[in-house]
């Protein structure tokens, strides 16, 4: 399959950091792996106090133009490599540098003097456990298609022809200026540095040397011509994107396998690289992300459909799969948009690569995910094409930015209600007073505390949201992305601010069934069968279940647990799903766009547990909640069909940024062709329902009872937690716990 890819494979897995030393996942860019060559550049101190010098020139310098010099200046002095075991350039100084003088210091400034208060206040809800928001920069997909026509020196060149025709209309404002002067000193710079990788590769006199310069040179002057140019131009946008000019790529090519076969099949027609060549150059390109290691995985996709309905998969969609395989990796997590057309031989492929560990590949559901999508306003063919990005969001391609400041802690309100309003950790009147529990005298009177509750907390984190997304583009302007939105050069416009034709903001919703759990236990035990009463339960709740292990017994064998087709529990959480998105979806936001509803926890499922107290469902303080619109871990009791129907019975289409059910599968369940079937009915079911994505792990109790006791035997076991993967081995001991107690309820 490979020509030179298994001798240089163990060169690839230490060119980030060295895997046989202790490594952070979450801090992934503060590492090297091999040296560079000193006489290329600078190293990282002598960068950051070269950037000092520079912020002090700049105090008076309009942030887009303050932001490029400090990318030029990283670019124009860090190390580089074009090293004989690598197809891909070396960038050496990745960690964000410019942060400390620009991003960093522009958001302190903002909160300082635009935003006064307004920083304890998100801490107040910080510490509760009740939201969390923030300026979010981690979800930019640039425009893909003109990057791959154009080249960074046509990018440049367009957007110097948009600042003429604009400057001959009208004379451009101090900002517009800027913004233009912030591409333009970006892309130049971006430029000179790909000269720089260009002569060096000319000095090398390795074997993969004159092919990578050959490509460096080119990529300099234009637009790539085939395979390596363009998987090499991805590449090199993605490093200096995120790890210089700080702002997360969330998506690979608009499509990778689509993107990318017009070259593949062009350069095989032409001879221009035989098949293995090109499988090297995939696997190499892939072997990047996997050698980054990032704790959420780094995403792309494939699949889709053409205008006129036929399916996009091709001969590389397999390939690239293949290729994956092959290497046994696990990020980048590959994305894959099904429909009613995808053939059955590609999806069974991915089926079968899942049962035998790749749980890093997650179907995205066409059918609801236009539907969503045009529930905004969005026209059919913008759905059609979208971008799916991140974990699983999808936006509309080159046209939408939508953040994801704001996650909300939809559990959290239970606590509240116990307490009147007063978060018990902290002390600190977070909600309203919603009367005492006495006054509870009915389970109406108590949902109506808790929909108040959570009304109020969602409200704050809105308007705080609104507050400081309106310096989105002055905290961190955005030349890089927005030289490659064609949008944002007609508007004169920061693109990821307001520049976008949809400039959107999400809310992320945590803890949504242990919300709707807790309130079927505390409907349950009170109200229905007068087992204790609510103070009985806020001492029970208080003492953390201690002295109450029989009601807590009681508690977790509710009869009413979301994930099991049971009619009540669907009853308030499909309630509960319709209010949160009626609330959220096409609300005015402050970038002239509008809110998007996201059934996505992200890792706050973790968070947020921590800083919630013990609930009425059985969870006890600490202990992490539910996330995506999955049950609790182990409350799902009446198999995967039973799961995926009280998960639809919310209409999935309802939620316009995205909606993600996980399915736990036992190994049993998914062998041989039936195996095969089994699976695919549960997508097909899904799908039919308006699902939007759907993620399975495949594994049983005693597999990963016995990866705790014998890690050393299970170094590659992989597990799906939210939208990426991990090795079981790298979770915590409780993280593990959890995996284990939701694998000893499915059915074998």
């Amino acid at each position: 399959m490979f020509l030179t890819l298994p001798e240089d494979r163990d060169y690839l897995e230490n060119k980030y950091h060295r895997v046989d030393q202790p490594f952070d996942s979450f801090k992934r860019m503060a590492y090297h792996g091999y040296e560079y060559d000193p006489q290329t550049g600078l190293d990282d101190e002598q960068i950051r106090e070269g950037l000092r010098k520079l912020a002090k020139s700049s105090v008076d310098v309009p942030h887009p133009i303050a932001k490029a010099r400090a990318v030029a200046y990283v670019l124009d002095n860090t190390r580089i490599d074009v090293n004989a075991h690598d197809y891909y350039i070396g960038l050496f100084s990745w960690n964000r540098l410019i942060a400390e003088t620009t991003i960093n210091a522009w958001r302190d400034d903002v909160f300082a003097q635009h935003l006064p208060g307004l920083q304890e206040e998100m801490r107040r809800h910080h510490r509760a456990g009740t939201f969390h928001s923030g300026p979010d920069y981690d979800h930019s997909v640039p425009d893909w298609e003109a990057l791959f026509d154009l080249g960074f020196a046509g990018v440049r060149e367009r957007a110097r022809q948009y600042r003429k025709s604009h400057e001959q209309a009208a004379p451009l404002t101090a900002d517009q200026a800027a913004f233009f002067d912030g591409i333009e000193i970006e892309y130049t710079a971006i430029i000179r540095f790909l000269d720089r990788l260009a002569r060096y590769a000319q000095r090398q006199t390795h074997a993969k040397a004159s092919l990578a310069a050959a490509c460096l040179t080119q990529l300099r002057d234009g637009a790539p011509r085939n395979t390596y140019e363009v998987l090499q131009l991805v590449y090199i946008y993605f490093m200096i994107c995120e790890c210089v000019d700080h702002y997360q790529v969330r998506s690979l090519a608009s499509g990778l396998d689509i993107m990318l076969y017009p070259y593949y099949k062009r350069d095989l027609e032409q001879k221009t690289f035989t098949r293995e060549q090109l499988n090297d150059f995939i696997g190499y390109f892939l072997m990047q992300f996997s050698a980054i290691g990032n704790y959420w995985g780094h995403p792309f996709y494939m699949g889709g459909t053409d205008a006129k309905g036929n399916s996009l998969i091709n001969e590389l969609s397999f390939t690239i799969l293949d290729i994956y395989d092959n290497l046994g990796i696990y990020n980048p997590k590959i994305q894959v948009k099904v429909n009613h057309n995808t053939p059955v031989p590609f999806i069974e492929k991915i089926m079968d690569m899942i049962r035998r560990g790749h749980n890093s590949l997650v179907f995205l559901c066409e059918p609801g995910i236009v539907k969503s999508m045009m529930s905004l306003g969005v026209t059919y063919d913008e759905a059609r094409t979208c971008d799916i990005k991140g974990c699983y969001e999808f936006a509309v391609k080159a046209g939408e930015v939508s953040t994801a400041p704001l996650y909300l802690n939809v559990l959290k309100p239970i606590v509240l209600v116990f307490h009147n309003g007063c978060d018990p950790a902290t002390d600190v009147q977070i909600g309203p007073e919603t009367g005492t529990l006495d006054a509870l005298d009915s389970f109406d009177a108590f949902y109506e505390a808790f929909m108040r509750q959570l009304d109020a907390i969602l409200e704050d984190g809105m308007r705080i949201t609104d507050q400081f997304e309106q310096y989105l583009d002055v905290i961190n302007p955005a030349p890089m992305f927005s030289g490659t939105i064609e949008g944002s050069l007609k508007q004169m416009k920061d693109a990821y601010a307001t520049g976008s034709k949809y400039n959107n903001t999400v809310v992320l919703h945590t803890g949504f069934a242990s919300a709707v759990d807790s309130l079927m236990a505390v409907k349950h035990l009170v109200y229905d069968t007068g087992s204790v009463t609510l103070a009985e339960l806020k001492d029970a709740l208080t003492k953390d279940w201690k002295g109450y292990e029989i009601l807590r017994a009681k508690a977790l064998n509710c009869p009413h647990k979301f994930g099991n087709n049971d009619s009540q529990a669907d009853l308030y959480a499909s309630a509960l799903s319709r209010w949160l998105c009626m609330k959220e979806n096409l609300r005015p936001n402050a970038r002239g766009g509008v809110y998007k509803a996201a059934m996505h926890s992200a890792r706050k499922f973790i968070d947020f547990g921590y800083a919630t107290e013990a609930t009425p469902d059985g969870r006890k303080t600490g202990e992490e909640m539910s996330k995506n619109i999955s049950p609790v871990m182990g409350m799902d009791t009446r198999g995967v069909t039973a799961l995926v129907l009280s998960a639809t019975q919310l209409d999935p289409s309802l939620y316009t940024e995205d909606f993600n059910v996980d399915v736990m599968l036992h190994p049993s369940a998914v062998s041989g062709e039936d195996g095969l079937a089994a699976m695919k009915a549960v997508l097909d079911l899904y799908m039919n329902r308006n699902g939007l994505a759907i993620q399975f792990n495949v594994f049983d109790s005693q597999t990963l009872r016995d990866a705790q006791v014998h890690p050393e035997q299970y170094k590659n076991l992989q597990v799906r937690v939210c939208g990426w993967n991990v090795l079981f081995n790298n979770m915590s001991k409780d993280e593990q716990d959890a995996y284990i107690l939701r694998s000893e309820r499915i059915a074998p």
